[in-house]
């Protein structure tokens, strides 16, 4: 049963290297979150999104329904199970979404729980411009 919804604003948006992880979820439309979006390089081979929730800027992301098991999945994705030690480095938060539609929705998103020294922010808030390995 599909009852959760989730605002994704990295690599798991359409086009992006981890869309696939999205297979089964029911596509709600794209949203913008009150955010700032900031590129952590962890080495050179791993480059990945972060989003503190603030009223710095705006993030462009996505909605999606999920179900309960997805949501669990997406977790782990996240680093947030019972295979990663605490604190976690993302944090599973709800928060307001302003729909593309003009609507407001409200819907599970993970923000960065961890240092953002030397991160770069990305001040489109869009990080599909800066994904360097897109689908």
């Amino acid at each position: 049963m599909i009852t959760n919804s989730v605002f994704v604003y990295g690599t798991l948006r359409k086009g992006a290297s981890n869309h696939f992880r999205m297979d089964g979820s029911e596509w709600v439309g794209k949203g913008i979150v009150e955010g700032s979006i900031y590129q952590i390089d962890s080495n050179p081979n791993l480059v990945f999104p972060a989003l503190k929730l603030d009223a710095g800027g705006r993030v462009l992301g996505e909605v999606y329904r999920v179900s309960d098991a997805q949501l669990k999945a997406l977790d782990d994705f996240e680093g947030i199970s019972e295979r990663y030690e605490e604190p976690y480095e993302y944090r599973r938060l709800m928060t307001a979404v302003e729909m593309e539609s003009g609507d407001k929705a409200y819907a599970w998103v993970w923000e960065w729980n961890s240092c953002l020294e030397g991160a770069k922010i990305l001040s489109e808030g869009d990080w599909l411009l800066y994904e360097p390995n897109p689908s």
